[in-house]
Formats: C-alpha cells, structure tokens, sequence
C-alpha cells in the first residue's frame, strides 16, 4: 500500500511538472514571455522576469559600440543599454531597427552578466557564452540553414608526431561527398587566440556558408579543414583527457613557432584520410586574428604550398618570445620568394576600427613596394565574428577557379 502511494505521489509530481514551466514562462493574461522576438520591421524586444531584481540591461554586438582604453590600446566593445520594469516585474528593451545578421548579446542582472533564460541558443567563445539571433535577409541569409543541399561537418582526430599529441580538427565535407567517388580541393581555416577547432563551425557559420554558396554555384565544392591553432592542446576545452578546465587565452606556445612548424602533420593526415586534390593549386589558407598570423607564415615558410592566402584581421607582428624563431626571421624576403611563385590570390580585409589596422597597412604597404598584387577588404566595425563571417564569404567565391 505505501509502495502505491509513492508511485500516485511520484505520478502527480511529475504530471505537475509542465504546469509549474509553463506558469514560469507566462504572464499577464497567459501570454508567454517570448525573448527574444524579432518583429516584421526587425526591431528586436528582449524580456526578462525577474521582479526582484534592481537593474537589467543588455550588452551586444548590435548596439552601438563603446570604447575600451587598455594597457595595449583603444578597442571597440559592445554596448550597454538599460531594460524598464513592468508592474508584472517583466523587464523589457526594443532595439532600434537591425541590419540583416547573425548578432550576440547578454542580459546583465543587478551587475552579473548572464545569458538570457529564455534563448535556449548560444554559443561559446573561449570562457565567454553568449546567446545569439539572427535577422534574415541579404548577406545573412548565408548563415542561415536553407533548404539546400548539406555538408557532413565532423570531429576528426589525427597524430601529430611534432606536437607529441594526438589533437583533433573539424572537418567539412561538402554534400555528395559520401557518394561521388571525386577529389576536391582544401581550405585549412584557422581561429583566433584562445579559440579552438569548434570555433568556425559554430561562431562562423562556416558549414553554412560553404553549404549556401556551393548551392548558389558561388563556390567550389570543398574540403575545409578547422584546425585547433593551439598546439599545446589536445582539442577544445572540455573535450580531452585534462577534463573541464577552464577555457583561456593564455595558453603556451601559441605564436612561438611551434603550431607553424606542426602544419604539415595536419596537410598529411588530410591527404592520406580524404579524396583531396593534393597540390599547391587546389590547397588554400586562411585565418582570423591569430589564425591570419599563422596564415601568413605557414604560407611563407612553405611557399610551393599553397596558391590562396586569406588574412582575416591578421594579427601580422605578433609573435611571441621563445620557441622557434626561424620560422619568424626573413619575413620580408619570405614574402617575396612567396609571390615568385605566383599564387593565384592573396586576401587582406580588416575592419577600419580593428586594433590591427595599423599593422594590416604597414604590411600592404610592403607589398605595395614591391608591386605585389593582393586583393583587400576594408569593413565597419573591428575584431569581431561579424566581419569575419564576412571575409569567408567573400574568400570562398574566389577559391580553386
């Protein structure tokens, strides 16, 4: 008899379950708290319950930009803005019309940045999470999974005997793969400091846009290959034998040398596990920040390698102090024996307000000297995923043509 009384208690608990969520996510005459919403004249509200609380705000990449004076410089951050209470404790902020994108914001609660509980999408970027939303239309319609033909996107682990490691990349294979019997060309996209091989598949939609602008007949059909660019890892955070550690920027041997001299074990597992077209002609690179750094020296230090170059925000002269240094020394003259060789495309775009302006043009500049031929894309805004989501899908079109 106690036995089925537990069970009748144990039933109406979790029959009452849904009730107690749904009364969590509704208000006023049992309409839900929907947020975010994006309106028909793309406006955005966002909302919050939180009737206890004394402040609510919003930081995000579609407000207008604050400055940020550091140590190192002046930088572009998100802006704030102010949420008002309703007497139904709802907290509510309409943004002012948006531009067609995929944006990322926080709620700040009472000073505690903390992700809105009613946006079940986020994503991570290094030990920040933020949650997302997308306007639709124009260019942003890349981002977005159309009803297109799609692509396998898989984590791949492989061997680096230089590393010392077993480390894993992610690998996009465009649709048909599976079943065309075809080689195809390779792009190796490389991340930002303190991001990992997750970084372009999911803050850079970068399955999306190759699945879209292969659809369109813009692209090439390809491989594209995300390496973690930190080679003292394993893979990302949170997915290798060390456990959950906490994501960081300050990881070793970052820009010393060591991840440039690696390169090759990644090139080679590619070309022994996949149909790919193994030449200078049908292999390109191309990195944001950091990954544009090791862009450009990988590309110069191996200069029958690769026939497209794409620096994304390149962080060019940053290299650190320590490890192997020879793959740093004759910059200038590196590049030079590299456009003796003739590549089909060498890619620049940074944003006008990016911290690495300065650094971008004083090596165009160089180029410039020396009659070099590059392509450039200068944007709105600085360092951020929304210009290089951009820079992709501008870089992809000209690929392998």
């Amino acid at each position: 008899m106690k036995t089925l009384k537990t069970l009748f208690l144990t039933v109406l608990c979790v029959l009452g379950l849904p009730a107690h969520a749904q009364q969590n996510l509704n208000w006023g005459q049992g309409a839900p708290v929907v947020s975010p919403e994006v309106h028909a004249d793309n406006t955005v509200t966002f909302r919050m319950t939180a009737p206890q609380a004394q402040s609510v705000q919003i930081t995000g990449d579609f407000l207008p930009t604050q400055k940020i004076e550091t140590p190192r410089g002046t930088y572009d951050a998100p802006g704030v803005a102010d949420l008002v209470k309703d007497e139904r404790g709802v907290w509510s902020f309409t943004s002012g019309v948006l531009q067609p994108e995929l944006y990322m914001y926080n709620l700040i609660v009472d000073g505690v940045k903390v992700t809105d509980p009613l946006n079940v999408y986020s994503l991570r970027d290094i030990n920040n999470l933020f949650n997302i939303f997308l306007i639709p239309g124009e260019r942003a319609d890349l981002y977005k999974v159309n009803k297109v033909p799609h692509g396998s996107v898989s984590k791949v682990w492989y061997e680096s005997p230089t590393a010392g490691l077993t480390r894993r990349c992610t690998v996009y294979t465009p649709a048909g793969y599976e079943t065309s019997g075809k080689s195809y060309p390779v792009l190796y996209l490389l991340h930002g400091i303190g991001g990992d091989e997750n970084a372009w598949s999911e803050l850079g939609r970068a399955a999306q846009i190759l699945d879209n602008l292969i659809a369109q007949g813009k692209a090439e059909p390809m491989i594209v290959v995300m390496t973690n660019g930190n080679i003292s890892q394993e893979a990302c955070p949170g997915e290798t034998s060390e456990g959950f550690v906490v994501p960081t920027m300050m990881l070793p041997k970052t820009m010393d040398g060591n991840f440039e001299t690696a390169f090759p074990d990644v090139i080679r597992f590619i070309e022994k596990a996949y149909r790919v077209k193994a030449d200078k002609a049908h292999r390109a690179i191309a990195g944001l920040s950091m990954g544009g750094f090791h862009s450009l020296f990988i590309s110069i230090n191996n200069p029958d390698t690769f026939d497209y170059i794409g620096l994304f925000s390149a962080a060019v002269d940053r290299q650190q102090q320590g490890g192997i240094q020879s793959v740093y020394a004759d910059r200038d003259a590196k590049i030079d024996k590299l456009f003796s060789k003739k590549p089909k495309l060498f890619w620049i775009g940074i944003g006008k307000t990016d911290f690495l302006i300065q650094s971008n043009n004083d090596l165009r500049a160089k180029l410039d000297a020396k009659h070099h031929k590059y392509t450039y894309l200068e944007t709105e805004g600085g360092h951020i995923w929304r210009n290089w989501r951009i820079y992709l899908s501008e870089f992809v079109p000209l690929l392998f043509k």
